[in-house]
């Protein structure tokens, strides 16, 4: 009887092990068959004070390791501005790195993902081989939001391909003023076509169900990314255009220029807003309770999460970090939840956990931001998911998405002016003439052609740091092979005169920029640019193609020149530039800003008092592509027949040779 009852009791106390394994092993937060909004409560009530705040951290890769992702439960790494794994960096190169630190992650006592972020805001920017399109001025040219919206999927399987599943794109500043140095990144002056340009969110994401609920972030599988609208809110409308600085504007101003296209994005599901370095009306947005609680969290219903910018809480202070814990604690009682630090990874966490263990911050502050950053993983599929394979490597730099953009870039170019007179237009080039020259600093540079946050975060210089096509390679592979190309940067007026050249092709502009380094009081383009029209455009009829971020001056050079081209930054992709000057297909570009006469016009938006530009806002010449206008003539006729062989004479005459 005792054997029995020592039996039984070892059944039951095993019994009582299994049942306590099973419940130690099953826990709602991992079960995929559970809402969301029930994983995430469950977490968060499994999480230690220390691991909330890890999660609300971000930090650069270059100080990331695996101890610390598993130790702190690091809630996020970026890769700043050109910071890669390796120079030249292939995708299964960033597979490996992401993943590494993912595995430390997910060794933590609670292995929450980490989500990894990656600028991205004209394709895979940073990395080596992307494909570059157009930055946002340009893509704001085409008014094509569905063009947008393929760009907004190409690129985010480019990112995927790299194994990041986050990018901080796309920014939606209204630039008002092309000072500016981040107006390149600004789909237009005018908030309706910004507003429109929030389909690329639709592009990264995925498109939300018909009945998913307004706020909620949305990210549609493993080819899709986690979007991020940035800079809220007012960024474009700092005085003079310099950056960081403060916008002067009233609620209703703000309301209605800034603002709206961050209501579209909440509907269209975007997962992240980005605060901005700006101020509004002297205060610090990074500290703004009423806009970034009250107005978006609040009045708007975002529910994913906010981020800081790179070290955007330090600035909350001048000068910077000169008060680090009150940075701290206005950021976060402002309502970031998720903040860029990037490397002063202990001295946050230190200061986050003194405010909260007295009571300065509450623990409601901080479920709410950690629930928020839950909430944005598991919509993504981050716990079934956290780790990256090599499937998609192929996406990245693909001849398809390559296609794309040079859609994009053809669809971008603004034709300013054509012909000294409208009836001897000097576009559509004839491919076939004896000898051409191209000039300017820019038809051979891979680097200015693509502009700022290209590989490097302030770009490059020359065709050696990623694959691509310039504007002379595209030219040489459009014309015909009868055709000489000459090529001379900077020509002088003797050599162009005693060449005999029919026509030559200039291609000028900026330098490349990003942020503040791109802030001009001038916007002149780069020398010896002017000198390079002048000897040109004086002895031989000349296309002069911008490459710029922005309207720049102009205005003196107009008159020497033949035909006028706005290209913004066309990226990667030169060929989209010859398509059209050759008559492939139609200039059909708009301008999505304002082009001055002056810069002591500026700030000048069309609706303005006193609106007087060299170019208005909506301007953009049309031309026909040749197969559209053979097609057209030879459809014509006299009594219903038509007459092609007078047709085809008279464009093979007026293309080839005419002087």
């Amino acid at each position: 009887m005792k054997t029995v009852r020592i039996l039984m009791r070892a059944v039951l106390l095993g019994m009582v092990s299994l049942l306590s394994f099973a419940n130690a092993e099953y826990a709602k937060y991992k079960d995929p068959k559970q809402r969301v909004a029930v994983r995430v409560k469950d977490l968060l009530g499994r999480m230690s004070l220390e691991e909330k705040i890890g999660q609300m951290v971000q930090i650069d890769r270059t100080i990331a390791t695996v101890q610390f992702l598993k130790d702190y439960s690091i809630g996020s790494v970026l890769s700043g501005g050109g910071s890669t794994p390796l120079p030249q960096a292939r995708a299964a190169d960033w597979v490996n790195m992401i993943n590494d630190f993912q595995r430390g992650s997910l060794a933590s006592r609670l292995g929450i993902p980490m989500i990894y972020g990656i600028d991205a805001v004209h394709g895979h920017n940073n990395v080596y081989n992307a494909t570059i399109f157009p930055h946002n001025v340009g893509l704001g040219a085409t008014r094509d939001p569905e063009l947008v919206k393929r760009i907004g999927a190409a690129t985010a399987l480019e990112v995927r391909a790299t194994g990041i599943p986050y990018v901080f794109a796309p920014c939606i500043a209204v630039c008002r003023d092309p000072r500016w140095g981040r107006c390149y990144e600004s789909y237009s002056e005018d908030h309706k076509i910004v507003q429109e340009m929030t389909d690329v969110i639709l592009g990264l994401q995925g498109d939300p169900p018909s009945n998913f609920r307004k706020g909620v972030p949305f990210v549609g599988g493993k080819d899709k990314v986690a979007a991020c609208a940035k800079h809220f809110v007012g960024d474009g409308g700092t005085t003079n255009g310099i950056n960081e600085n403060n916008t002067v504007i009233d609620m209703h101003g703000l309301l209605s220029i800034h603002m709206p296209a961050y209501s579209d994005s909440i509907i269209k599901g975007v997962s992240t807003i980005m605060v901005s370095y700006s101020s509004w009306n002297g205060e610090k947005m990074h500290a703004n309770r009423e806009l970034v609680t009250g107005f978006l969290k609040g009045t708007l219903k975002f529910k994913g999460f906010v981020i800081s910018d790179w070290q955007g809480i330090d600035r909350i202070t001048s000068p910077p970090h000169s008060n680090y814990t009150y940075s701290v604690q206005s950021g976060i009682q402002a309502g970031i939840d998720m903040v860029m630090i990037p490397f002063n990874l202990t001295e946050f966490i230190d200061d986050l956990t003194d405010l909260v263990k007295n009571n300065v911050i509450t623990m409601d502050r901080i479920d709410d931001a950690v629930g928020r950053i839950l909430l944005v993983k598991f919509s993504m599929g981050l716990f079934e998911n956290p780790l990256a394979d090599l499937s998609l490597v192929n996406e990245l730099g693909s001849q398809a998405h390559r296609d794309l953009a040079r859609e994009a870039v053809r669809k971008s170019l603004v034709l300013l002016k054509n012909g000294k007179n409208e009836s001897h237009p000097l576009i559509p080039l004839p491919k076939k003439a004896p000898k051409i020259l191209v000039a300017g600093s820019h038809a051979d540079n891979l680097g200015y052609q693509c502009g700022g946050w290209t590989i490097n975060w302030q770009g490059f210089s020359g065709n050696n740091y990623t694959r691509g096509t310039t504007i002379l390679g595209a030219i040489r592979s459009a014309v015909d092979s009868s055709t000489e190309v000459v090529y001379r940067d900077n020509p002088d007026s003797d050599f162009v005169k005693s060449n005999n050249f029919d026509y030559a092709i200039v291609a000028v502009g900026e330098a490349p920029y990003a942020e503040t380094a791109g802030d001009s009081m001038t916007l002149t383009m780069l020398d010896p640019d002017p000198s390079v029209i002048t000897n040109v455009c004086e002895a031989v009829k000349c296309v002069v193609i911008i490459i710029s971020g922005r309207p720049i001056v102009i205005e003196p050079y107009i008159s020497s020149v033949d035909a006028l081209v706005a290209a913004w930054l066309p990226g990667t992709e030169g060929q989209g530039v010859t398509d059209v000057l050759f008559g492939d297909y139609g200039f059909s570009g708009k301008l999505p800003r304002s082009w001055f006469k002056t810069v002591d016009q500026l700030p000048m938006n069309v609706g303005d008092p006193h609106y007087d530009p060299l170019f208005p806002f909506d301007f953009g010449l049309k031309t026909e592509s040749v197969p559209s206008i053979v097609a057209r003539s030879t459809s014509a006729g006299v009594d219903g027949k038509p007459f092609v062989f007078l047709v085809m004479i008279s464009l093979i005459f007026a293309l080839y040779f005419t002087d």
